[in-house]
């Protein structure tokens, strides 16, 4: 069977431009499993479709302005049926329905960050909440090393495989999370504290306690959707910031172990506070949390020649 690909304009809602690299390598959450990132920059990914099979597609650059989809070499090629369903999600996952044009009217005026308009500033995100969410908690109180470890134990061994590849695996459903046992959690995952809060998320999202998916409404005030998410056992302040910034809620500024030191090295203010940080970025309101997070990873790829 001949391989199978596809093209993806890669342009935002509002007409702007949209950095392929930037947009993959946009946050670290991005590069866990089943993403995998390869040196030549395609993302990998084992897709989960609506009738529970698993199917590894790839993504490449495609020159300015473009992406291909497709199937790697070796990898089986999915149905016609299921074609749309993995384009959808893929350009979910990119957040092409959004308009960032807003934000870089702003950036354009401000020399630290006239860059982005190039197409920076899209937090590429997972075709679920849930999968956000938890992979958000496992970032939570750890070592990247250990966050690694849990996603990775996670996929392995409750993920759907893909077809034609068994050693590629989708990110698991919650009801797959929730029927795990507590040795896995504490033995394979090794998950310590977020073994019970993961379980007990899995557990709500899959018998339809928690609609997780209903964060998205962009309805729903910010303050409301942060009020829902620290509800949640597992959640503090820190991954509810994150989880905004996921669910294309830019205000609040991530602060944390790694933000806080490296704000301060890149603006050179090294006794600045949490609030001299909110008070540098307001000018961008809305997009305040977002333009405090570019500014840190500038320097995360090599400057456009």
């Amino acid at each position: 069977m001949a391989r199978w690909s596809t093209a993806i304009q890669l342009v935002g809602a509002g007409g702007e431009p949209v950095d392929f690299a930037r947009t993959l390598l946009s946050h670290g959450v991005a590069d866990l499993p089943p993403n995998e990132i390869a040196a030549d920059g395609t993302l990998l990914r084992t897709v989960l479709t609506a009738g529970g099979g698993a199917w590894l597609v790839d993504l490449t650059s495609d020159g300015v302005g473009r992406a291909r989809l497709g199937a790697p070499a070796g990898a089986t090629v999915p149905p016609t049926a299921h074609r749309p369903a993995l384009l959808a999600q893929i350009r979910h996952m990119l957040r092409l329905d959004e308009d960032l044009s807003a934000f870089y009217l702003v950036a354009a005026d401000d020399p630290a960050l006239a860059w982005v308009v190039a197409g920076a500033g899209r937090m590429m995100r997972s075709p679920t909440v849930f999968e956000d969410l938890v992979k958000t908690i496992c970032t939570t109180n750890c070592a990247w090393s250990a966050t690694v470890r849990m996603i990775s134990a996670l996929v392995g061994e409750l993920g759907t495989a893909a077809a034609g590849a068994p050693e590629r695996r989708a990110f698991p459903a919650p009801a797959m999370v929730a029927d795990a046992g507590d040795a896995f959690f504490r033995d394979v995952a090794r998950a310590g504290y977020r073994g019970p809060y993961l379980r007990a998320l899995a557990d709500d999202a899959a018998s339809g306690r928690l609609d997780l998916e209903a964060l998205r409404d962009p309805a729903l005030p910010d303050q409301e959707v942060a009020d829902r998410l620290l509800q949640i056992a597992g959640v503090g302040p820190y991954a509810m910031a994150h989880m905004m910034m996921l669910l294309g809620r830019y205000q609040r500024l991530i602060l944390d172990s790694w933000t806080r030191p490296k704000y301060r090295r890149v603006s050179g203010r090294q006794r600045i506070t949490d609030k001299g940080m909110e008070r540098a970025f307001r000018r961008y309101r809305q997009f305040a949390g977002l333009a405090f997070w570019l500014m840190l990873t500038e320097d995360w790829l090599p400057a456009n020649p």
